[in-house]
């Protein structure tokens, strides 16, 4: 693997780490807590897959006439990383987005999509975030993650975004949080099995062969020029601090939840 690679993973290492440990997961113990989880981490999902086709809008030809733009090399890269975001399969083997993947999930758990729906169909009808956020009653947590992530793409930095997509998202979930959702599962299969599938999927093609993919394109646009490289790693680094406040948002708003609920009656 690129020296350059094993930089940045071994920069990033401590903050990747408050992430994967973060208290958000210690206090999920039953539905309601997950779902006002997926109600903060569906933004995640949902940008994610901008910040994807992003990059295939700068790395590719999307239009017509068509022109053969960059490396064949980076063309490939990204464009099987789309294929698998925007169009693996479900749990029937139906093809859909893991976005679409998780909004079923969230319907089938009771998650609140509302917001989120509402969010998205404002922004498509006006091209506008902070209008959207404000209609749809976004949490401002939220908002910022997906903020910082626009302001990469209107920047059109392709080592950045690359970057960003490859260190800054992938394989930031613990172990912990799919045993809790195993358990989860096994109480209440009929609310939990597509997220339990989600996640699964997440491993098995995010975090695994996606991985390499988006590492091998982050290589390729960074090259050789250490000044990339820095502002790579800088970038990374600042999206990882996004993360660690989204992952806040939910922590906060579900210790809100738990405050507001009636106490056990213990005289029973």
């Amino acid at each position: 693997m690129d020296s350059r690679i094993k930089e940045i993973q071994h920069t990033i290492e401590p903050f990747r780490q408050r992430i994967i440990s973060h208290k958000v997961y210690s206090i999920i113990n039953d539905l309601n807590d997950l779902n006002i989880f997926m109600k903060y981490h569906v933004y995640a999902v949902w940008d994610f897959m901008s910040l994807l086709k992003a990059l295939q809008n700068s790395l590719t030809c999307t239009s017509t006439p068509w022109f053969p733009i960059g490396s064949a090399d980076t063309r490939y890269l990204i464009n099987e990383i789309v294929l698998g975001e925007e169009s693996d399969v479900d749990m029937q083997g139906n093809r859909c987005s893991h976005f679409e993947l998780y909004l079923r999930a969230m319907d089938q758990s009771g998650a609140d999509t509302y917001e989120i729906k509402s969010f998205l169909a404002q922004l498509q009808q006006t091209g506008e975030l902070k209008g959207s956020f404000r209609f749809a009653g976004t949490p401002q947590k939220a908002q910022q993650f997906v903020d910082y992530t626009f302001e990469q793409i209107s920047a059109g930095k392709d080592h950045i975004l690359s970057a960003i997509f490859t260190f800054g998202r992938e394989d930031l979930i613990p172990g912990m949080f799919h045993s809790i959702v195993n358990d989860l599962h096994r109480h209440s299969p009929e609310r939990v099995s597509i997220f339990k599938y989600y996640l699964e999927r997440h491993i098995e093609v995010d975090g695994d062969h996606h991985s390499q993919l988006a590492l091998q394109m982050t290589a390729n646009l960074c090259g050789d020029t250490a000044d990339l490289w820095m502002q790579a790693e800088s970038e990374v680094l600042a999206s990882l601090h996004k993360r660690i406040d989204l992952w806040d948002g939910a922590y906060e708003q579900i210790i809100a939840f738990k405050q507001d609920q009636p106490l056990p009656d213990r005289t029973r």
